[in-house]
């Protein structure tokens, strides 16, 4: 058992929308993201989804409204909601996700952004 300092994490990938797994607590996976632009409308139909914006502002579409998150704050999509994650004026912004080991982060949704695995950092 060590610390994990976060933005050396951070560090160690550029890749956009790909998250990576930094822990696995009881079945849980906490992944780090790095997001810029506007993601694809999906949905998890069996898993709750945490969002915690390390760095810049989150914008997450719903149907109805759009949510924003901004840095040190954090927000869960229930399972079953649709939702897009967004960010603008081409900001990078860097987010914690909290999700189950095996969730697909494009939820049902097949696309050049889905990622089979997440790599360890």
């Amino acid at each position: 058992m060590k610390a994990i300092n976060i933005s050396e994490k951070f560090q160690k990938f550029e890749a956009q929308w790909h998250p990576h797994q930094v822990a696995v607590v009881d079945g849980m996976q906490v992944l780090l993201a790095r997001l810029q632009g506007e993601f694809v409308w999906h949905v998890h139909e069996e898993e709750d989804e945490l969002f915690q914006v390390i760095k810049g502002t989150l914008y997450i579409q719903f149907r109805d409204r759009t949510a924003v998150v901004r840095e040190g704050e954090l927000i869960v999509v229930p399972k079953g909601v649709e939702h897009c994650p967004m960010t603008k004026n081409k900001e990078e912004v860097q987010v914690l996700l909290f999700e189950k080991l095996g969730i697909a982060h494009t939820g049902q949704i097949k696309n050049d952004r889905t990622v089979a695995d997440y790599p360890k950092i």
